[in-house]
């Protein structure tokens, strides 16, 4: 299928903080909620000067090079509702990457599913323990929040720790990208995206279909839910479609490499 390189991201991102480390104290607490204009005809969406200069400070992504046909699929998981498993099956069938950004209680919850994650190739990414607004809290339980993840998903599953995460709900300041590149992981955000995790108000597969297709563009990072119907619906033919379109789906670490070929985070 396709292979993980993780360690060796690893490795490369802890010589590229050696540069970049900063007192989390004096970081600013404002409040930042991701979202922005959604993309059309193919044009990548745009954050705006002040949070993209922000997000390269500390190595933040939300999408790739804007001339080159790759997606990077990203699921976000709190919790389980029966459609996972046909998501997984078509990723498997599509032979394409993902990463499922998880909370500690999906890691508890739904462990045989997370093992196939792995098992399959699949990243895991750091939603946090319990999923809070991280902009609110101390920094030793932000630090918390994430360390005890790894902690329980390597007692589920072996894998030693992440390096990826994703702040719930998309809400974060500068002190969260501070400690989160503190402890070594890098903040992965999203271009594309759609209200779909309200469980019980489903809106068919063209609806997420059509918002997946509308949306996509060149270096897309792609953000869904599992918890609706819609998405698992939808995902087969999207795959497909986006291949004929000359899309390649690619992974995370392939989007740091290439981040990093563009970027310099030395000081």
């Amino acid at each position: 299928m396709f292979k993980q390189h993780v360690s060796g991201i690893v490795l490369a991102f802890s010589i590229i903080l050696a540069g970049f480390l900063f007192n989390p104290f004096t970081a600013g607490a404002e409040e930042f909620h991701w979202g922005f204009k959604k993309a059309t005809k193919g044009v990548p969406p745009d954050a705006g000067a002040a949070l993209n200069t922000l997000l390269d400070d500390y190595g933040a992504i939300y999408k790739g090079k804007p001339d080159e046909k790759i997606v990077y699929l990203t699921f976000d998981n709190g919790y389980e509702n029966g459609y996972t498993e046909s998501i997984l099956d078509t990723l498997k069938k599509e032979d394409v990457p993902a990463t499922f950004f998880l909370t500690g209680h999906y890691l508890k919850s739904a462990t045989p599913l997370v093992k196939r994650m792995i098992k399959e190739g699949h990243g895991i990414g750091n939603h946090t323990l319990d999923h809070p607004n991280l902009t609110t809290i101390s920094v030793k339980r932000m630090e918390e929040e994430w360390t005890n993840f790894d902690k329980l998903l390597n007692e589920l599953t072996g894998i030693k720790r992440t390096v990826y995460t994703r702040p719930p709900e998309g809400v974060f300041n500068e002190k969260v990208l501070a400690k989160g590149n503190e402890l070594g992981y890098r903040h992965i955000f999203w271009s594309i995206a759609f209200i779909d995790w309200h469980k019980d108000k489903p809106r068919g597969r063209d609806y997420a279909y059509n918002e997946l297709m509308t949306q996509l563009h060149p270096g897309a990072v792609i953000l869904m839910h599992t918890v609706s119907p819609d998405n698992a619906q939808a995902l087969p033919s999207f795959i497909q479609d986006a291949k004929k379109a000359g899309y390649a789906f690619h992974t995370l670490d392939d989007l740091v490499m290439e981040h990093e070929n563009i970027h310099s985070f030395f000081r």
